[in-house]
């Protein structure tokens, strides 16, 4: 192994908003490092901006003039002193320029190397990766698809699913069922991935039918050490958002936990990777599962992994970082304490086709008791900022087994209270009541098809 080098951090700049900068901030506190809140002018008042030890404006409401204003964000790193930037998740999280711009100004950053985030951002290249590890993948095109794409579908077979090879978040994809609407959905599939991602390119994956989505958090040190955790199971999806994560998946045996985690081993190891992340897999009916692609951050669902495997994934960041090696082994990582799932409250109103609802908060009585937590930078009298995602807390639950885990959840749904803006509270609420979903019969068309069932009975009335 090679020599170890530890750098403390006395101060880190938290490069993001709402509640994952106040999440990291508490841990932050904890190890006695000094934080920086950045905001726009319409996050003046949010807590975030609060809880932090510094707190500086950096522009505008809207993204583009502020927290993705890479320039603006290495400006409040220098002239507070920060050791180091922490991305959170979303912004620039996964953007390789931003990871350089702030290692060439001397900070550290708090995640992979450019170079990693560069090669696995591209989804096509991380395919590539994945074969050279050993790890399966859905057959597809080799990389990106050129004015042969006609003929790569063809080899392929339909059903085919064309994604951007700059996505995420579910931007960019498109499924494609016959060989008649490959054309259409190619053009709109690449119109999508030029407006978000300002690359229009895009690769083909074979479909595989009524999937699974899980996913394997992973972490590495700089000394070639790397551990996987349990999975987890974000299945629970509408227009590929998560709605819903638990851990350990319902579906997943431990013989095939294992695999999972090996095959996520092999790939960060392939990709010389360095800090926490998450790989995701697709897995078929039959429990054979294939690399999809890899998170080179902090997942909005991570808190599920830490009440499962009682570790701290941002204080693990944060150490990894600073060169200090990994502190748990493989065996440690693997053990399943209890089970936990997180259910994602947005400002949404669901009646109205998940409609962002932001307003001012009237009341905010967040759920509580045994087994609960609320990840959340809401309070009574905050407004919500029209200009960012929807997510205002997340209310994860804990308990030894899965029936528990269910009857808990309802509990700490029915006692929370907000009022003043409409939230997916009540379709959470439904989701528990689903007989697919309390059996762990979820793939990732289960809340479509609840939603059309839905429409369908109020067509009847």
């Amino acid at each position: 192994m090679a020599k170890v080098t530890v750098t403390p951090f006395k101060k880190v700049l938290i490069a993001n908003r709402g509640e994952i900068a106040l999440r990291i901030i508490r841990t932050l506190k904890e190890m006695g490092i000094a934080s920086v809140a950045i905001y726009s002018e319409a996050d003046r008042n949010s807590l975030h901006v609060r809880m932090a030890d510094e707190a500086v404006c950096i522009g505008a409401a809207p993204s583009s003039l502020s927290y993705l204003n890479i320039d603006a964000v290495v400006t409040a790193a220098k002239i507070t002193g920060a050791d180091a930037v922490h991305p959170g998740y979303g912004f620039l999280s996964e953007n390789a320029d931003f990871a350089d711009a702030i290692t060439k100004a001397g900070i550290t950053f708090i995640g992979p190397t450019a170079k990693a985030i560069s090669m696995l951002g591209v989804k096509s290249t991380a395919r590539e990766i994945a074969i050279k590890g050993g790890v399966a993948i859905t057959p597809g095109s080799d990389g990106v698809v050129g004015k042969n794409y006609k003929e790569v579908a063809k080899k392929i077979g339909f059903p085919i699913m064309i994604k951007a090879a700059l996505g995420g978040g579910g931007k960019g994809m498109r499924a494609c069922l016959e060989e008649k609407d490959l054309e259409h959905m190619m053009k709109t599939a690449q119109g999508e991935a030029k407006a978000n991602f300002g690359d229009d390119r895009v690769y083909f994956e074979k479909l595989v039918l009524n999937p699974r989505h899980i996913e394997v958090q992973v972490a590495a040190d700089n000394y070639g050490n790397a551990v996987a955790f349990a999975e987890r199971d974000c299945s629970m999806q509408r227009r590929h958002q998560k709605l819903v994560e638990e851990s350990p998946s319902p579906f997943v045996t431990a013989q095939v936990r294992k695999k999972l985690q090996e095959a996520a081993v092999k790939l960060v190891k392939a990709a010389k990777y360095r800090g926490v992340g998450t790989v995701e897999f697709l897995m078929a009916p039959n429990k054979e599962f294939y690399f999809m692609e890899v998170n080179t951050r902090l997942q909005v669902e991570h808190p599920v992994t830490e009440e499962v495997c009682g570790q701290d994934l941002v204080k693990m960041q944060i150490e990894i970082a600073q060169g200090m090696p990994l502190s748990i082994t493989q065996e440690q990582a693997s053990v399943v304490r209890n089970h936990a799932v997180e259910h994602r409250i947005n400002a949404e109103d669901s009646d109205r086709n998940f409609t962002p609802c932001p307003g001012t908060i009237e009341e905010w009585i967040p759920s509580g008791g045994l087994g609960v937590r609320v990840d959340s930078h809401m309070y009574t009298g905050y407004t919500i900022p029209s200009y960012y995602d929807s997510l205002i807390a997340k209310l994860i639950v804990t308990a030894p087994n899965r029936a528990e885990l269910l009857k808990r959840s309802a509990r700490a749904l029915g006692e929370f209270k907000i009022s003043g803006v409409k939230t997916t509270i009540p379709f959470h609420q439904k989701i528990l009541t689903n007989a697919d979903f309390i059996a762990g019969n979820m793939d990732t068309g289960l809340i479509e098809r609840m939603l059309a069932a839905e429409k369908q009975d109020e067509s009847k009335k």
